[in-house]
């Protein structure tokens, strides 16, 4: 209690950084028409072409900030309780897994992984959702709520087989998606054995009944020299 990460002092910016930080609104200035990714490509090119001497004035600056920041980050944890470090532990944890679960669901997304199926509620909310009269999103969602309740069965139906359909095509788009995967070496994306394509258990059999091949072959070799001799 009364002690958080946000109060733990700011790690020190790099020379680079720096210098980034410095000059951006000059290289803005300058270069008015050009993107935020265009303007990054033009600082780091001024960094590489920046004289050592130059360069050393921010690789200074940063030495003494760590400096600096060495003696707070020390003073920062004198004042942690048992109990507030392993608070701040569970913290940063929490906040560790957060990232790796953002960076795994933007790697799936960089490898096309195919988009889950939608509900039928999901289906129908989004058809209806630009018509629909309401003050904010939550009023919309709430007021369609309330609509899908009160559909009856045989209006649902429609809602229901789309949403039926919509599995069908994930299903299908998972398998030729895990296939490729397979190819990849990223098995581990594969939801389980069961659902794995069946193209890597066929080429383990062709493996397999080659290797029992070779060995009779070997077999029926020693066996012949035997009578040879």
């Amino acid at each position: 209690r009364g002690i958080s990460s946000d109060q733990r002092p700011k790690r020190p910016l790099t020379a680079y950084l720096r210098f980034v930080k410095e000059n951006r609104s000059v290289f803005r200035e300058s270069n008015p028409e050009a993107s935020n990714m265009e303007l990054i490509k033009k600082m780091a090119g001024a960094w590489k072409e920046l004289p050592a001497s130059q360069k050393q004035v921010y690789e200074e600056a940063k030495r003494i900030d760590w400096q600096r920041y060495g003696e707070q980050l020390a003073l920062y944890k004198a004042q942690l309780t048992p109990a507030q470090v392993a608070t701040l532990k569970e913290e940063r944890r929490k906040r560790l897994a957060r990232k790796r679960s953002l960076k795994a669901k933007k790697e799936l997304t960089v490898l096309g992984k195919p988009k889950r199926p939608r509900s039928s509620l999901n289906i129908f909310v989004s058809e209806n959702f630009q018509e629909c009269e309401g003050i904010s999103p939550t009023a919309k969602l709430k007021k369609l709520f309330d609509v899908w309740r009160k559909l009856s069965a045989s209006q649902k139906q429609t809602y229901l087989q789309l949403a039926e359909d919509d599995k069908v095509r994930y299903e299908n788009e998972m398998k030729s998606w895990e296939a490729k995967m397979v190819e990849l070496g990223r098995e581990d994306l594969v939801r389980s054995k069961k659902n794995r394509p069946k193209k890597k258990r066929t080429e383990t059999v062709k493996q397999a009944k080659t290797a029992k091949a070779s060995r009779r072959e070997n077999k029926a070799k020693l066996k012949l020299e035997k009578s040879e001799e």
